[in-house]
């Protein structure tokens, strides 16, 4: 995804940063992180609290396998595909994702 496609996903909350990185890139927006692009796939933060709203929605949390081939999951889900016809729906979700990121230690 281009940084013009990343900013207009994530325009409903205002200027973002994006640094490469694990070979992807953690997007940020006011000095926190709340996505990642992994394989051409934008992943959206989530926490114990927000969660349930992205496994609800039909989401699939992120997981990379780790040592001894073990899944590790990454607090980080896929977006929900009405979002990406739909700008109000997209705000909702990368608002989430922002809380996420502002409730994380």
């Amino acid at each position: 995804m281009d940084r013009d496609a990343i900013e207009e996903m994530f325009q409903a909350l205002g200027p973002v940063t994006i640094k490469r990185m694990f070979g992807g890139k953690g997007i940020y927006h006011q000095g926190r992180i709340l996505a990642l692009e992994v394989d051409g796939e934008m992943l959206l933060k989530a926490d114990a609290q927000s969660a349930p709203d992205f496994e609800d929605a039909g989401c699939r949390q992120w997981a990379y396998d780790g040592k001894q081939g073990k899944p590790v999951k990454m607090p980080y889900w896929s977006i929900p595909e009405a979002a990406f016809d739909d700008p109000d729906e997209m705000a909702l979700w990368v608002r989430r994702a922002y809380e996420a990121a502002l409730r994380a230690k």
